[in-house]
Order: C-alpha cells, then sequence, then structure tokens
C-alpha cells in the first residue's frame, strides 16, 4: 500500500451540499435562505450584537476604566488586633494564622497590617508587613520576617 493509496472506507465521506445550483439540483432558486430580505443577499446579515437599530446593550453599559495588571498579587490582610489571639513568645506563620481561622488557604500570601494593638511580643512571618505594623510588633519586643513567594503558586 502506498500513500497515494489511502481512503476513507465507503460511506465515511460525504459531499457537501452545493446550494444554489439551479432547478436540477433540488436546491435551486433561493437555496434554503428564504425569499427576499437583507439575510438572503450576498453578504447580508447583521451582527450578533444587533438589536434592530436600537441602542446596542454594550453601548449602554459604562466604560471599563482603568488597568488591571496581570502580574498583580492579592494578599489577605491580617489586623495586629487578629494576632493578639496567640500566646506571648508564639511563632506566628501561614501554618498558625491557618489553624486559628484568619485563613482559608495556606497559598494565600499575608499583609500584617497595623489595625489594633499588640500587649505581647511574637515572632511573626509573613510575605508582607505595613510600616506600622512592623513598628508596633518591634516596639513590644516581638520581630517581623519577610517570607517569599512565588507567583505562579498564587
Amino acid at each position: 500500500m502506498r500513500l497515494h493509496e489511502l481512503a476513507p472506507p465507503a460511506g465515511a465521506h460525504r459531499l457537501r451540499r452545493r446550494k444554489g445550483r439551479g432547478h436540477g439540483s433540488g436546491r435551486g432558486t433561493t437555496a434554503g435562505k428564504g425569499t427576499k430580505g437583507q439575510k438572503a443577499r450576498s453578504g447580508g446579515g447583521v451582527p450578533p450584537y444587533f438589536e434592530g437599530g436600537q441602542l446596542p446593550l454594550v453601548r449602554k453599559l459604562p466604560y471599563r476604566r482603568g488597568f488591571r495588571s496581570l502580574n498583580r498579587v492579592e494578599y489577605r490582610p491580617v489586623n495586629l488586633r487578629d494576632l493578639a489571639q496567640f500566646d506571648a513568645g508564639a511563632t506566628v506563620d501561614v501554618a498558625a494564622l491557618l489553624r486559628a481561622g484568619l485563613l482559608k488557604n495556606v497559598r494565600e500570601p499575608v499583609k500584617i497590617l497595623g489595625i489594633g494593638h499588640l500587649e505581647r511580643a511574637l515572632t511573626v512571618h509573613a510575605h508582607r508587613f505595613s510600616e506600622s505594623a512592623r513598628q508596633k510588633i518591634e516596639a513590644v519586643g516581638g520581630s517581623c520576617h519577610v517570607l517569599e513567594h512565588a507567583a505562579g503558586a498564587i
């Protein structure tokens, strides 16, 4: 068997229907397009969003303004008042925040914000710290450690 001898099995390939090729073909005259009108003409028809001349929905809606970076990282905010539930000298990391119910997922990057007060020294591991949170944690004798996070994993 050679390459030029290959053919589909009998009945597997149908010829396409050739519309508009005369009365004898059975598909002549209007060729399945009905009678007259915009949709019967060659190149005729309206785009899917056309609403008969009424103001299209696309134009009724406000413009989408601004820009959102594809590389943007959404941080899960955790406030200092939420860290008050941990014991003095505890190490607060992503796993500890998950156990405490402050996070839903281990892969979420965390940012510690400075809302609230901290009375005990904690060792905090997070992906980001606000300046006020860092100052308040270090003021009570705690320490802040910045974690690395993979951009693709988030």
